[in-house]
């Protein structure tokens, strides 16, 4: 669908250019003469509208370039908004050009003008400069999922000002469950507050971990080869493209230490995709719980007096 609207694009922009590219040649024709006080600021606007058309010809087909050839989404939409900051620069110079005779005039006109929307926006200024950063440092693209400032969730569009963000957890939750909001904060955030990525090709995986509650008198081994059996199974069975020679890195591990009170807990440390934490943990547990309740003389839950 994308492939075919920058189709269009290209087709309607060439089609413009041609026109405007003759139009500025027919204005020569010895039948305009009698307008020959209107032919030189015509053939002028001719040009530079067809300066212009040429330009977003050019963006549309360097558009469609990055579309087809280009894979991660978070890349392709960078790449993208930079073209499309570039064709509005390079035409805003064809305006400026177009309005004042002298390059002199138009630079010093140019000049004074950002002067002064310099002091008047500064936010959207810094934020636009924070946008910059964003496409060269790479902090975080489109699909990632981040906390900044206390706001957590998956980026979903990075514009020239602010960044929008579809929130997880939230007010109302106390998973990693989308909420269904979508957060937007100033590019200029990250300037002065530390970006946390849970996303990346290098580590696809973070670190999570599921507790759960048992008598001293349990088999510990036997509760800690049940909770790893269930990670390793369920990870073999979710990510079975990252079952490697280099697996080992993600082997899941068992600790156990002190409640509060007069129980103990087995944790269970494994890998999970950061958009899957909820689910991994599901799974684990509905692997690991009947196999543990199938031996209730190795296993002992708190309750009642065994608390």
């Amino acid at each position: 669908m994308k492939v075919k609207s920058d189709k269009r694009g290209i087709v309607l922009y060439a089609a413009m250019a041609v026109l405007l590219i003759a139009i500025h040649y027919l204005l020569e024709l010895r039948i305009f003469d009698r307008w020959d006080e209107y032919i030189p600021f015509l053939k002028k606007l001719s040009l530079s509208l067809f300066l212009i058309s040429l330009i977003f010809l050019v963006s549309k087909i360097i558009e469609r370039v990055v579309n087809t050839q280009t894979r991660l989404e978070g890349d392709r939409y960078n790449l993208l908004r930079i073209i499309r900051f570039l064709a509005i620069v390079f035409s805003l110079i064809v305006v400026v050009s177009f309005l004042f005779k002298s390059l002199y005039a138009a630079a010093l006109s140019v000049g004074l003008f950002s002067l002064v929307v310099g002091f008047a926006l500064q936010a959207p200024i810094t934020s636009f400069i924070a946008w910059i950063y964003l496409i060269f440092r790479r902090s975080y693209l489109v699909g990632d999922r981040i906390q900044i400032d206390g706001l957590r969730g998956d980026v979903v569009e990075i514009s020239y000002l602010d960044t929008s963000i579809l929130e997880c957890s939230g007010d109302y939750l106390v998973n990693d469950r989308s909420s269904g909001r979508i957060i937007r904060f100033p590019n200029s955030l990250i300037l002065r507050e530390e970006v946390i990525n849970y996303s990346g090709p290098q580590f696809p995986f973070i670190w999570n971990e599921t507790a759960i509650q048992i008598a001293y008198t349990s088999d510990l081994q036997f509760v800690e080869d049940c909770l790893l059996n269930a990670a390793r199974t369920d990870f073999k069975e979710r990510y079975p493209e990252r079952v490697t020679s280099e697996h080992e890195r993600w082997e899941p591990a068992v600790y156990f230490r002190n409640n509060t009170f007069a129980w103990m807990e087995a944790v269970i440390s494994y890998p999970v995709e950061p958009f899957d934490t909820t689910g991994r943990r599901n799974r684990i547990l509905k692997t690991a719980l009947p196999m543990l309740n199938a031996k209730p003389d190795k296993v002992k839950f708190p309750e009642g007096a065994s608390r």
